[in-house]
């Protein structure tokens, strides 16, 4: 596959992986974004995103996972292999724009 996709395979999507991830997970903070981040047993990195309805209307809520989604695909080099992330907005993150939401990740991977 090619490295600058974001494929099937590296997106969380069954309630059971969220689970386990929030439950065994490191959880990092940020002002608009909580982060979990555990190992899997594949050597793929993966993905998980959560936006609740008080983050805005389906509109903004959508565009929010989107910037997500590109942050994670341009910066997967930089981010530990074999690991899933679940990545939970809060309040106000919908208004933030691409630079805002890559500033608040990348300094979360810097904590790693």
């Amino acid at each position: 596959m090619c490295p600058n996709t974001l494929g099937k395979e590296e997106r969380i999507r069954r309630r059971t992986d969220f689970l386990r991830i929030s439950k065994e997970g490191v959880k990092y903070q940020t002002e608009h974004f909580g982060v979990f981040i555990c190992t899997n047993r594949q050597s793929l990195r993966r993905l998980g995103i959560t936006v609740g309805k008080r983050v805005g209307a389906a509109v903004e809520r959508n565009r929010l996972k989107r910037l997500i989604r590109e942050f994670f695909r341009l910066n997967k080099g930089a981010l530990l292999s074999s690991s899933d992330f679940v990545i939970i907005a809060k309040e106000g993150a919908a208004k933030l724009n691409f630079w805002q939401v890559s500033k608040e990740l990348k300094g979360i991977l810097k904590e790693q």
